[in-house]
């Protein structure tokens, strides 16, 4: 029986043909023709002896039989696929660590600090994962994650590194030779930069939420510059063109370093339960390798809390 199983190709031929009920859209997904999607289900269904699609001139749909076996393919195919990164990363052993996070993180906070983890940890070897969406731990080729959000992460354990402490900043020569910061009423005659940010309610702090802290009521914003990612923001700040608000993590080296300063004391917060966390698997807790990194990332966080307070 098993010699009439269809192959790994041909289910995963099924399961797009069947998620889609569309050989067109199908074949786009998978890089093929669809009349190289349609003859691969007929080959299935030569194979099996079973009609898995009904067909008319304009559409397809599962046949009962058809529903079985896309639900048998898929799960199928999930478990294959979480299977096989299970072995990847066994195959490429222990000393590797690899980590996922957003470039902002990466650029503004980890990579600055990686060469000592190196330093107190030679044998564990860092590699990275860039990206904004959180993986799949079971499906991605990644061991641990840094990661904003709120914190609910089902089946993962969920370290909270950061509260978002937003502060504005500039470089030393626009306060240098632009017009006065005294005040913030002063910052009206500036470039101001921030972003723009929503979820589930909660609004990332913008300009007129800052004044509004700052008890200046009747900020006029036409004149502010919204840029889609807080490095961008961070780095007009940097050029000279504005002056922005950031993420006090994400800007303390620059300040500590005279790349930037912060005009005025007054900071505003994100929703509370939003912020950076270290996650990972919770079966991957006593893994050495991640108790290296968490101990590690927590005293680095715990060091720029300290810079914060000072």
């Amino acid at each position: 029986m098993a010699t009439l199983l269809p192959g790994t190709r041909a289910l995963r031929t099924l399961e797009a043909a069947a998620r889609h009920l569309n050989f067109t859209r199908a074949a786009d997904e998978l890089g093929l023709t669809p009349a190289a999607v349609s003859h691969q289900i007929k080959e299935i269904e030569d194979q099996l002896g079973i009609v898995l699609f009904t067909r008319t001139s304009r559409t397809i749909r599962l046949t009962e039989a058809g529903t079985v076996l896309f639900e048998a393919a898929t799960d199928t195919l999930d478990l294959l696929g979480r299977a096989v990164m299970r072995a990847r990363k066994m195959a490429r052993g222990t000393e590797f660590l690899k980590v996922t996070l957003d470039a902002q993180f990466a650029a503004k906070w980890l990579m600055r600090r990686v060469e000592d983890f190196r330093k107190q940890r030679p044998g564990i070897e860092l590699r990275f994962d860039i990206a904004y969406g959180l993986r799949d731990f079971d499906l991605d080729d990644v061991d641990v994650g840094i990661r904003f959000g709120a914190g609910k992460y089902p089946g993962l354990c969920a370290h909270r590194l950061f509260d978002n402490i937003i502060i504005p900043v500039c470089s030393p020569g626009l306060l240098a030779s632009g017009p006065p910061l005294r005040e913030p009423r002063d910052l009206f005659l500036h470039t101001l930069a921030h972003i723009e940010w929503a979820r589930q309610g909660v609004t990332w702090p913008n300009w007129r939420m800052w004044m509004a802290a700052a008890g200046v009521d009747d900020f006029d914003d036409s004149r502010t510059v919204v840029f889609g990612t807080s490095t961008d923001a961070v780095q007009a700040a940097l050029d000279g063109n504005a002056v922005a608000l950031a993420d006090f993590a994400m800007v303390a080296n620059d300040l500590s370093e005279g790349r930037l300063v912060q005009p005025f004391a007054l900071s505003i917060k994100v929703a509370p339960e939003y912020a950076y966390f270290l996650v990972y698997p919770q079966g991957m807790v006593d893994d050495p390798r991640i108790v290296a990194f968490r101990e590690w990332i927590l005293e680095e966080v715990a060091r720029t809390r300290t810079t914060d307070k000072a």
